[in-house]
């Protein structure tokens, strides 16, 4: 059986970059399916919140093998407490292990009706998909990613203040790049785009320009 030939775009970022943004415009310009990877250790997180009890592994093991793309689309999931939860979560390598092989059928066996697959989180470029078809590594100034995810808040009418939402990124950061296992960094191969300075449209069309070259290459 011939090997299908797909785009694979690998995105890692800090939280409230704009990669998840930009993820869901390539998915939709390239017809890739979009897999917004934290979503997944939110939904985790989230589901250790609701539990009475400390949940199993085995029990979590049975949640991710019935997960649909359609259970992360869940607003609930936005909380502060539940990201700081899936930070918490994301630490722990049986979890990840679980969590790779999930986005691993994504990643490499998307539907058909796709020409390939979009995966944005912390450790895609190094982990998840070393061999992605292009890699991009989106950052942003602290500040400016802090009053971006104060405004998702306020539209989202949560109860929470600029500094708050800046001390917990600042926390996220420390996490996400610190940790033993799946460590958010640059890869020598990743191409970084700073958004400090980009509005959504900008930002897509310097990687639209990227990927075409290739893409026609």
């Amino acid at each position: 059986m011939k090997k299908r030939k797909l785009i694979t775009v690998a995105i890692d970022s800090p939280a409230a970059a704009g990669a998840g943004t930009q993820a869901k415009l390539i998915a939709k310009y390239y017809n890739l399916i979009h897999l917004d990877t934290g979503r997944i250790y939110r939904f985790i997180g989230k589901t250790s919140l609701d539990a009475p009890k400390k949940i199993s592994y085995n029990y979590l093991k049975k949640k991710i093998k019935s997960l649909k793309i359609k259970d992360l689309k869940n607003k609930n999931l936005l909380s502060d407490k539940v990201a700081t939860a899936a930070s918490i979560i994301a630490k722990e390598k049986k979890i990840r292990s679980l969590v790779h092989k999930f986005q691993q059928r994504y990643a490499y066996s998307p539907p058909l009706k796709y020409s390939g697959s979009v995966l944005d989180g912390r450790d895609i470029t190094s982990i998840q998909m070393k061999d992605a078809t292009f890699k991009f590594y989106i950052t942003a100034n602290i500040k400016v990613r802090a009053m971006r995810r104060y405004k998702e808040y306020k539209a989202l009418k949560k109860k929470i203040s600029y500094k708050q939402v800046l001390k917990s990124l600042k926390n996220r950061d420390k996490s996400d790049k610190n940790r033993k296992y799946g460590p958010l960094k640059k890869t020598k191969d990743s191409i970084l785009i700073n958004t400090t300075k980009l509005s959504r449209k900008r930002c897509f069309e310097k990687i639209k320009v990227i990927m075409d070259k290739k893409i026609k290459a």
